[in-house]
């Protein structure tokens, strides 16, 4: 064990966060950026074997850039030990089972384990070791990211056999070590049952599980979807994370819908009418019309945003997680907000190109303005043209109400709002114009 104080390379260690069977992480400061980070140090005197596990582990976190997924800060050689560095989180998923989380939450988290997932699956990338302790939270508990790639495999016509993963939350075939991205999906659906009803199913899972009961009482829209992700035949079950992900998030917008309906029906029996928010909520809805739809929900406050937003403008969570199905034919594989199939580069976040993925061009009745730049049509609070990928620099119109944010100009309603969507700027702190 490190002790407090050592150094390892620019990392001073401040204390250990957790212990394995083959490495320690160690909360530790970074001297030269000045800030803690999460560090993975190895257990001395490890087989060369485990070593190259932490090597892959720390390759494959190179190449699955990810909003849901743990990013690596660094990799190196220190003192003749082999570290990898990630940001420091808010704890696991794990800490967190014992408390009563809001349903909207657990459903934003295994939204956000399955997004994950998928885009790991898309690059033929197998975890092979979903679970809650590796499912870090971030953004004041509004995100969850996918951490600990060491078993993770490349997935070829014939995969090696592993047996390797976390007995609880590990796939019948590959306790056999016949690894897929169908075991990821049945171990996903353990996590996400477990958060909804609080028992983890055990073999030989049939179905219903104890805790059946719990989900059909607060989530009922969930059972087909999780009862096929749990299917011990894998032919039965989601081929993948992406094919499970569309799935869930037709349950996931039934539910909240639902929940909806039922808070507004209670709202009107008891008091006969709506309260304060609800009806200041509608008069948003109503003011706004088509220009934001305020379709999706904060996965922190659950207050409604648009897609576009990248604060929200209620609770200030940066950047904002937008819960509901995009109006996009796709997703950005960055930031998870939609775009066009003839984009170039996504609109709402900089970064490598994402496309084009058709060789024609698709009309949008919402292109609203034009590239300064290019002359390619751009949708409102578009931050980077999706043709050549200049920052987009105009002051977008919204209603007749709005005010200026006063730092990055765009509209902000400072009567609804307590932070501007655009840039987060708090609206009673620096003030509108």
């Amino acid at each position: 064990m490190l002790r407090r104080g050592q150094r390892l390379g620019k990392y001073r260690i401040r204390n250990r966060l957790a212990q394995g069977g083959f490495a320690d992480v160690y909360r530790a400061h970074d001297t030269v950026e000045g800030v803690d980070v999460a560090l993975k140090v190895p257990l001395a005197d490890q087989d060369p074997q485990v070593i190259e596990a932490f090597r892959r582990e720390a390759r494959m976190a190179s190449r699955l850039e990810h909003p849901n997924i743990l990013p690596l800060k660094n990799a190196d050689e220190a003192n003749g030990r082999f570290i990898i560095a990630y940001p420091l989180g808010e704890g696991s998923l794990a800490d967190r089972l014992d408390k009563r989380l809001p349903l909207p939450v657990v459903l934003a988290y295994g939204e956000q384990l399955l997004m994950a997932l998928a885009h790991a699956h898309e690059r033929k990338v197998i975890h092979c070791d979903v679970k809650p302790d590796n499912l870090i939270v971030f953004d004041n508990e509004t995100r969850v990211r996918l951490a600990d790639f060491g078993l993770a495999k490349v997935a070829a016509s014939t995969i090696a056999a592993s047996a390797s993963g976390t007995i609880g939350y590990i796939a019948p075939e590959q306790a056999l070590g016949r690894p897929s991205a169908r075991s990821d999906v049945f171990s996903a659906a353990l996590v996400i049952f477990r958060l909804v009803t609080g028992e983890l199913p055990e073999w030989p899972y049939d179905w219903p599980p104890p805790g059946y009961d719990r989900l059909v009482r607060n989530a009922p829209e969930l059972g087909e979807v999780l009862q096929r992700a749990l299917r011990v035949d894998t032919r039965r079950r989601y081929r993948d994370a992406g094919q499970m992900l569309a799935a869930y998030r037709t349950a996931q917008r039934k539910i909240l819908r639902r929940r909806q309906s039922k808070a507004e029906s209670l709202v009107q029996r008891k008091g006969g009418h709506r309260d304060w928010r609800s009806v200041r909520l509608r008069q948003l809805r109503r003011m706004l019309g088509q220009r934001l739809t305020l379709s999706h929900q904060c996965g922190a406050c659950h207050q409604p945003v648009d897609e576009r937003m990248r604060v929200c403008p209620w609770c200030g969570t940066d950047p904002l997680v937008a819960v509901g199905d995009t109006s996009f034919p796709d997703r950005c594989p960055r930031c998870e907000r939609g775009i066009k199939l003839d984009w170039s580069y996504c609109a709402w976040c900089y970064g490598p190109k994402i496309g084009p993925q058709s060789g024609r061009r698709y009309s949008d009745r919402r292109y609203a303005a034009a590239c300064s730049s290019c002359g390619g049509k751009l949708i409102p609070f578009s931050r980077y043209c999706p043709w050549c990928h200049v920052r987009v620099r105009i002051r977008w119109p919204l209603v007749k109400k709005a005010r200026r944010c006063t730092r990055c100009e765009q509209p902000v309603l400072p009567n609804f709002w307590a932070h501007c969507p655009w840039c987060g700027d708090g609206l009673v702190e620096r003030g509108t114009r």
